[in-house]
């Protein structure tokens, strides 16, 4: 039988950032230096496949610090952590790694300079994700206020609106934000600003390699975890680009075939967390149903590294 001709986009940059890949790092060179079990509060990365990988290496993932004995090495995720998290695993004399990504702990150390200056903080991000529960547990309880759209800053009820300043969450739609700050600077002109964009250089990569793909592109498949934000925001910024058809897959298996009947041209990306090996898997997918050419439509270049915590460089 002869296999419909298909084209698929790669676009590139995807897939893995640095602080990902030095979060997962971390877990591996903690087993190594103290054995299993070494516990991991909270998913490593929102990644599904990534997190049984390690789970079956020995890593046991829980919600809270208290799930994990006193006597194994703890690691905070890559999103980071409140404040309070570390005090309580000092308090309990645990041994533990901060796996929080460099870029995240830029904004922690952000807010936490605005408020010693007397700003109040404004958030722009999603409610309940880890990484906006960790920047806004940097500062007491009120010292953050949350604003998730255009209209939440309407509504946001501050202090001082001459003493306020606000960060970002790193891994959301570059467009989406924009229309937020501009919001932020009409409603408080003296608002202060993070010195250089929040919003991480993988998330906005990602991003303008999507707009390049998905205009030219019958369908774009995502490969990511549904509990990732920079994963759904790829799916967002493919519909605004111009692409009709713009899904987010875990695995190759999710692939809703039916959909992608009689089409001639697929875009394919990954979310930051997710690994290149569910990216091929996807792509054989494809060969095995199509007569398939790639094409790999490349907008920039990373050889961003982030070096794993000290104490993991250190023999036992």
């Amino acid at each position: 039988m002869t296999k419909h001709p298909l084209t698929l986009y790669l676009a590139a940059p995807r897939g893995f950032c640095a602080g990902v890949d030095r979060a997962i790092k971390i877990v591996e060179m903690a087993l190594e230096k103290w054995g299993a079990p070494v516990y991991v509060r909270h998913e490593i990365v929102h990644n599904k496949y990534v997190v049984d990988g390690l789970r079956n290496k020995g890593a046991v993932f829980v919600e809270e610090l208290e799930n994990c004995p006193d006597d194994r090495p703890v690691i905070f995720s890559a999103h980071g952590v409140p404040k309070s998290v570390p005090a309580e695993a000092k308090r309990r004399d645990m041994v533990y790694v901060d796996a929080t990504c460099p870029l995240v702990s830029k904004v922690h150390i952000e807010a936490q300079r605005h408020a010693e200056a007397g700003l109040q903080m404004i958030m722009i991000g999603h409610k309940g994700h880890p990484e906006t529960v960790g920047t806004m547990g940097q500062l007491p309880d009120g010292e953050v206020l949350l604003v998730e759209t255009v209209e939440d800053v309407a509504n946001a009820q501050v202090r001082d609106p001459d003493r306020i300043a606000f960060v970002t969450q790193t891994t959301l739609s570059v467009d989406d934000t924009k229309d937020i700050v501009l919001a932020l600077q009409k409603r408080f002109p003296n608002i202060v600003g993070p010195h250089k964009e929040d919003i991480c250089y993988a998330t906005t990569n990602r991003q303008e390699a999507v707009k390049a793909v998905a205009p030219m592109s019958d369908a774009l498949l995502v490969v990511g975890a549904p509990n990732s934000s920079n994963s759904r925001r790829l799916v967002e910024v493919a519909s605004k680009a111009g692409c009709n058809y713009a899904q987010l897959v875990q695995r190759a298996e999710n692939i809703d075939w039916r959909a992608l009947e009689g089409i001639g041209s697929v875009a394919i990306t990954a979310g930051a967390s997710a690994p290149e090996i569910l990216v091929n898997e996807v792509i054989q997918a494809f060969r095995d149903r199509f007569d398939v050419t790639v094409e790999l439509v490349e907008t920039a270049e990373e050889n961003v590294e982030f070096k794993v915590p000290r104490v993991l460089r250190q023999p036992a």
